[in-house]
């Protein structure tokens, strides 16, 4: 039969194989592995997981797959996937990648869970789980560039609900080995379940679509391998009738070449964005600006005084849902350029305290905020790839002290060293976790390739 994207897809997934992996790929994606792992364990401490987990205990019949941070606690596979999805996004603390989504965290509880379910005998190598990762990170990255709209930063869909689920499906499919046909109806009925939209962004109910699109992907592959099928061309733009093309207003799909020794795959030629600290990732561009204009400040002043300053300027691409000018709880304080920066210029640090109830009401940062005017110039678009941020100070005086920055510490282009990671990892984690434990998990994934049971992780 004439082959069609979806088609390919399906025979990528089912044909590649570990050795495709280049050295690369396989250390860029255990960085994820291990950011992932942490996030999810410090999310375990915020209360939409407790609801969450609370939800999920009601319908947990087979429970034999993990919690994070949760020892005495199993689910059934794929409320596991969920409750752990919803606690990797919980605090917006998870990995981002270009086009824009939050790639990990929408496919390892996935694995981790799936890992647990397969019985003894059968249960996937650490190789066969890097692989499957990657599956569901090349999915999801060759998806996202079928559309222009999908480069910028979203106003319709929350990216990783959409191409999240898909990519969580696929890596599922091969995880459990399903031939090529199961993996394109794999496909096909992820995209029946997918898609959140971008107004419960800054609410409990965002980190849903990160937990909803690692399960609902895990549970369309498992369909798929008990014989369900949907429609073969999911992924190709038939004329009059929307498949996967529903979700973007451009849609231009090509099929994704079978693996040969030569693929390369997305993760080779971009790196991903680990954040330093838990807020949407345009947060990180302002923060770092407000830093720098801080020390200048400082330099200029002797000492941060607030009362010196007449203005403060932000410039900053034209984003509604993270344009806030006086958030008033901690989701929408992660999605807020004018908190975030002010809270850079009082403390000199944004951090896991900084989200707090007393934090966000303080008077002192409410009366930083009321100076703050927003522009949005011509070329700071609205795009993670070329984004900028600059914070300015007008002071009494008539002075005025400025800083900017294109890149922050921890974008693709500038990314975290491994010591930075593995503090970021070990501060996460020892919120629940003995040392011990920590350390375990660090020497595993940094040995993933030559451990016999993924399900130990």
């Amino acid at each position: 039969p004439e082959e069609t994207v979806t088609s390919s897809f399906a025979s990528f997934i089912h044909a590649v194989q570990p050795e495709h992996l280049s050295k690369t790929v396989r250390h860029r994606s255990k960085r994820m592995i291990l950011d992932s792992i942490g996030v999810g364990l410090v999310g375990s401490t915020t209360h939409v997981f407790d609801i969450a987990l609370q939800y999920c205990r009601l319908y947990s019949s087979v429970a034999v797959s993990s919690v994070y941070g949760k020892p005495g606690i199993k689910l059934s596979p794929t409320l596991a996937a969920f409750t752990n999805g919803v606690a990797t996004h919980s605090m917006d603390f998870d990995d981002t990648w270009h086009p824009a989504t939050h790639p990990s965290g929408a496919v390892l509880p996935a694995l981790l869970a799936a890992s647990q379910m397969l019985p003894p005998g059968t249960k996937p190598n650490g190789m066969d789980f890097l692989l499957a990762f990657n599956v569901g990170l090349e999915v999801q990255g060759r998806l996202m560039h079928f559309s222009t709209e999908a480069h910028n930063i979203p106003k319709r869909f929350h990216p990783p609900s959409v191409v999240g689920t898909m990519g969580s499906a696929a890596a599922t499919a091969k995880l459990l080995s399903l031939s090529t046909a199961q993996c394109a109806h794999a496909l096909g009925i992820a995209a029946s379940l997918a898609g959140a939209p971008m107004a419960n962004a800054a609410t409990q109910a965002k980190p849903l679509h990160i937990g909803n699109a690692t399960r609902l992907g895990f549970e369309a592959a498992l369909l798929a391998a008990r014989g369900m099928e949907a429609n073969p061309l999911i992924l190709d733009d038939i004329a009059g009738c929307s498949g996967f093309s529903a979700f973007y207003s451009i849609y231009q799909p090509k099929p994704l070449s079978t693996p040969s020794d030569h693929h390369e795959f997305l993760l080779e030629k971009q790196d991903i964005a680990f954040k330093r600290f838990p807020a949407h990732l345009g947060m990180h561009w302002v923060v770092d600006a407000a830093l720098s204009v801080r020390n200048l400040f400082i330099n200029y002043a002797g000492s941060f005084s607030p009362s010196l300053i007449r203005t403060i300027v932000l410039k900053i691409p034209v984003s509604k849902y993270i344009n806030r000018p006086f958030p008033s709880s901690e989701h929408q304080a992660r999605h807020s350029f004018q908190f975030n920066a002010c809270t850079a210029l009082l403390d000199g640090e944004v951090g896991l305290s900084s989200f707090t109830e007393s934090s966000i009401h303080r008077q002192e940062l409410r009366e930083l905020l009321d100076k703050v005017v927003v522009e949005h110039p011509e070329d700071n678009v609205a795009n993670f790839d070329k984004m900028y941020g600059e914070v300015a100070l007008l002071l009494h005086s008539g002075d005025v002290l400025t800083g900017k920055c294109d890149t922050f510490y921890g974008h693709w282009r500038k990314p975290l060293s491994k010591e930075s990671l593995l503090k970021k990892f070990r501060s996460n984690a020892s919120h629940v976790l003995p040392e011990e434990k920590i350390e375990t998990i660090i020497t595993m994934v940094d040995n993933l390739e030559n451990l016999s049971d993924s399900s130990q992780l």
